[in-house]
């Protein structure tokens, strides 16, 4: 059973082209669409899969170290200076990771871990492209610590088990990140090559060997086969550095905790937790020289006042010796005792406090609040000691010359000896000095879990993208492909669809049949060696739907024309005038397309002889006209020889009379035609026929080209009376009314179980 569109009777007005359907999203045509295509993306997907299991494979294994450092949030206390309790001190940073966490990968930092590892030296084997790394591991994980053999005689590559150690590598600048060949050699010798093949040097393991122009080489260990490359590369310190900032991950573990977690990925598991424990060691060393520093930095301080303290309390000795013998005077009087002392505390506290000014000015600003508090103490205790000074004033002269003596050598004693106190605590600070960051975990790694690859996650992801670009790339297709797959489209360019015809997968399989240049005789003709195809049944509507049309045709000549080449319009030619003439018609095919017509092919006649000859007087209408076997009643016209003019051989006089002669002698005449906005013979053949149908293919002519085609041919006179949607394809609930049901006789039906 078919489903067909009745040819209207009533005068239909035209719809210009631009009158399209609104392009909704149509939730059932999209799955229809993935549905159609589930093959492809299901293809799509699982070479995706491949990809994402060869690259699990292949890809070499990254092992990763870990490492956990705490910064306490107090500030580092240096014993050795005392802070009075009204000098402001420091604000304390609560969390003090953020900045600690720069400190880590720092270069100064980073450039001692490089230092110590060589890591701007890299040495590693050549392999065999894409599986050399993966018979490497391979190799050694069957045969750990074993040198393999080569394969295959392919000694210049590794193939496992290889081992080298570069103690020492000078370059010039100019060779400075550019790969050098070394080959290994027998009984521990070896030769460097540089990037041209030409020869460096020439060395052996253990020994520094140089060409004494800049480049030297000292190699700890070598082992390998005889022949085996590696490659010897020399990076720039700077480069190595950035790239191991980048490749190690600092983050603080919880909120203000202090504790920071460093994770380092390499493919050497050793490498990358020494990497990791030099780092980590490296910044807690320089943390605690950090606090050794100030303690050293106050030491130094105070080691230069000391002489300049010790040589004035010998003047001030000296002085008051020498005053109690001129005035022959032992000691200050017990009444004027208690005021000496309040003097001599007041200058002690003055010259401590202007030890600390002088500290604090090497460090802060005099706008800074501690330096400022420290000179505002000085300022206090200036004044008290002013008011000391009257009461001293009104004693005798030898009474204030001895008090003034005494309070200087007590005031100079007490600060020397402070200040030897303060250089033992500050020897013992510089000597002890703890820092605020220490190890909580050092470096290890999971020798037995890789960091990466993890194939699950890859087959997963891999195949999760796979699907969704196949179906992106679908949809997008569809998207792109513009061409009409509704009849609805065509019948909005005032075009009535006479028949769907459905897609045969049978007919192309007897189209593209294989033959010496399709020119074996053999017919190819769906109609003769398919008849119950789907694709014949549509063609039988058609035909029926022509017959009962013929009453308004001026006469029996029907033109197939298509808008474009490959639409399937020489099928449909074919086909149709074999329905017809099984149906007791006599019909005759003409195969008008004098420059590319193919009908021939599907009679399984040759092309010579045909219209271009019979137009042209060469031939005569009884030799032009030719049998089709296996229909009594169809005839066949082919082409011809391929004419320099087919348009103005269409135009003479002779074609027109020879379809009056041919009308006459035949029931119908069914003309295959060239493309109509290809070429202009369409248009001239529409003036001699009463019925011009058009062939639009499904999901391939867009809608403006069919209404371009259609304007075309009747701007030279040939009105359209309809279109043929041929190669339809099922697509989902929503065209359903335009598919065929299966219904074959009884005996070619598949039996049921």
């Amino acid at each position: 059973m078919a489903t067909q569109l009745i040819p209207r009777t009533e005068p239909i007005q035209a719809i210009p082209a631009v009158a399209t359907r609104e392009d909704d999203i149509d939730l059932p045509n999209l799955v229809s669409t993935l549905a159609d295509h589930k093959w492809t993306i299901a293809f799509g997907t699982l070479l995706f899969f491949l990809l994402s299991a060869a690259y699990a494979m292949l890809a070499t294994p990254k092992y990763e170290a870990n490492a956990v450092v705490q910064v306490e949030s107090r500030p580092p206390t240096v014993p050795g200076l005392s802070t009075s309790s009204a000098t402001p001190m420091p604000p304390v940073v609560d969390a003090p990771a953020a900045t600690e966490s720069q400190l880590l990968t720092s270069r100064r930092v980073l450039g001692e871990a490089m230092s110590e590892l060589d890591l701007d030296v890299s040495a590693k084997p050549m392999r065999l492209p894409v599986i050399g790394d993966l018979i490497a591991r391979a190799q050694q994980r069957f045969n750990p610590g074993v040198l393999a053999a080569p394969w295959l005689d392919l000694k210049q590559y590794g193939w496992g088990g290889e081992r080298i150690d570069v103690a020492h590598l000078k370059l010039p600048d100019a060779l400075m990140d550019v790969p050098l060949r070394l080959q290994a050699g027998e009984h521990g010798r070896n030769v460097l090559f540089g990037p041209d093949g030409q020869q460096l040097l020439e060395g052996t393991v253990g020994r520094t060997a140089s060409n004494g122009q800049g480049v030297s080489l000292d190699l700890k260990t070598l082992v390998a086969q005889p022949g085996t490359r590696f490659e010897l590369r020399k990076f720039n310190p700077v480069a190595v550095i950035s790239a191991l900032k980048n490749d190690i991950t600092v983050a603080e573990q919880g909120r203000s905790s202090g504790v920071i977690a460093l994770t380092y990925a390499h493919e050497d598991p050793i490498r990358a937790r020494e990497v990791l424990d030099k780092i980590t060691q490296a910044y807690v060393r320089q943390n605690v020289a950090r606090n050794s520093a100030e303690a050293a930095k106050r030491l130094q301080f105070v080691s230069k006042q000391l002489p300049n303290v010790r040589r004035e309390l010998a003047n001030a000795q000296a002085a008051l010796n020498a005053f109690q013998t001129r005035t022959h005077t032992l000691d200050v009087g017990m009444q004027n005792q208690a005021l000496l002392n309040q003097t001599v505390a007041l200058d002690t506290n003055i010259r401590q406090l202007q030890v600390q000014l002088a500290d604090a000015g090497s460090r802060y600003t005099p706008s800074h609040p501690v330096y400022a508090s420290l000179a505002q103490q000085i300022a206090r205790f200036e004044g008290e000691k002013g008011r000391l000074q009257g009461q001293i004033s009104q004693l005798p002269d030898t009474q204030q010359g001895l008090f003034r003596l005494n309070r200087d050598v007590e005031v100079i004693n007490q600060t020397y000896a402070n200040l030897l106190d303060q250089e033992q605590q500050l020897n013992i600070a510089r000597a002890s000095a703890v820092g605020n960051a220490r190890i909580i975990d050092p470096a290890d790694v999971n020798l037995d879990s890789p960091a990466w690859p993890k194939p699950m996650l890859i087959l997963a992801v891999g195949t999760a993208l796979g699907s969704v670009l196949m179906v992106a790339l679908v949809l997008l297709r569809q998207t792109f492909r513009r061409g009409v797959e509704d009849p609805i489209d065509i019948e909005l360019l005032g075009l009535p669809v006479y028949a769907s015809i459905p897609f045969s997968a049978r007919g192309r399989q007897i189209a593209t049949q294989p033959g010496r240049r399709r020119r074996d005789g053999r017919q190819r003709l769906l109609a003769l060696r398919s008849p119950s195809d789907l694709a014949m049944e549509a063609l039988r509507t058609l035909r029926t739907s022509l017959h009962f049309a013929r009453m308004e045709m001026k006469n029996n000549v029907l033109m197939i024309a298509a808008p474009s080449p490959g639409v399937g319009k020489t099928f449909v030619c074919a086909n149709l005038a074999v329905t017809m003439a099984q149906a007791g018609q006599s019909v005759l095919l003409i195969d008008a397309d004098m420059r590319r017509g193919t009908l021939h092919q599907a009679v399984g006649v040759r092309s010579e002889g045909g219209l271009s000859e019979l137009i042209s007087g060469q031939i005569t209408p009884e030799d032009a006209v030719r049998k089709v076997p296996g229909t009594e009643r169809m005839s066949f016209i082919s082409r011809g020889a391929v004419p320099p003019n087919p348009s103005e051989l269409l135009m003479r006089p002779r074609f027109a009379e020879l379809l009056k002669q041919m009308a006459r002698d035949f029931d119908v005449v069914v003309i295959d035609t060239p493309p109509v906005l290809a070429v202009t013979d369409a248009a001239v053949i529409g003036h001699h026929v009463g019925t011009c149908l058009m062939v639009v293919r499904w999901g391939l002519n867009q809608q403006r080209e069919i209404a371009l085609a259609k304007q075309r041919l009747e701007q030279n006179g040939v009105d359209v009376r309809g279109a043929i949607f041929n190669a339809v394809e099922k697509r989902g609930s929503g065209q359903y009314a335009y598919s065929y049901y299966d219904y074959r006789a009884l005996h070619e039906a598949p039996a049921r179980r």
